[in-house]
């Protein structure tokens, strides 16, 4: 059985290096349509409720939005989606809140996921998207992730033109957030 486990953590961490790579090469294709982020986020949202649930976590908006259409790769912004909610929930306090809220501004849809985890010293911020950078510098693999999984989603918020951020106060959260161009058309 850890076998098993060390077996798939491998194929995972292979799979995350060969996407990085023909990231950072521009040879991975994004398929750029409208669709509306509200609907993704409630997706991912479904996908990741068991996780959630075994800490007590909430996944919530921060109020009630109508459709916001973007354009975008749908299935490489949901692997964003994916990555930054369960960090929220992994990081996140045991009956804690992770929260997403959208802001829209001229022709940019800014996305912004929050939790009310340990939060991120400052000190870290700067290296947070890079490569294999974990904060956390325990030896046991089994906490935390490969420290690939940032630097995924920034070549994939920067393949679509735009940017991703984070803020963070320790003992009170993390905010990452990431923009995207507003959907003329749905």
């Amino acid at each position: 059985e850890r076998a098993s486990r060390a077996t798939d953590r491998m194929v995972n961490i292979i799979e995350d290096l060969d996407q990085i790579t023909k990231l950072e090469v521009d040879a991975l294709k994004l398929e750029m349509r409208p669709f509306d982020i509200q609907d993704l986020v409630k997706e991912v949202f479904d996908s990741l409720e068991l996780m959630a649930k075994e800490k007590n976590i909430r996944l919530s908006f921060a109020k009630e939005y109508g459709a916001i259409f973007v354009i975008g790769d749908r299935s490489k912004i949901s692997q964003v989606l994916i990555n930054l909610l369960s960090n929220s929930i992994f990081y996140g306090k045991i009956g804690g809140n992770s929260l997403v809220r959208f802001y829209i501004m001229d022709d940019i849809v800014t996305i912004e996921v929050s939790d009310d985890g340990s939060g991120i010293e400052e000190k870290h911020l700067p290296r947070l998207f890079e490569r294999f950078y974990r904060v956390e510098k325990s030896r046991n693999r089994n906490e935390g992730g490969s420290g690939l999984g940032l630097a995924i989603c920034k070549h994939i918020i920067e393949s679509h033109g735009q940017t991703i951020s984070v803020r963070s106060t320790v003992g009170i959260g993390s905010t990452f957030a990431f923009s995207l161009d507003k959907s003329r058309s749905q």
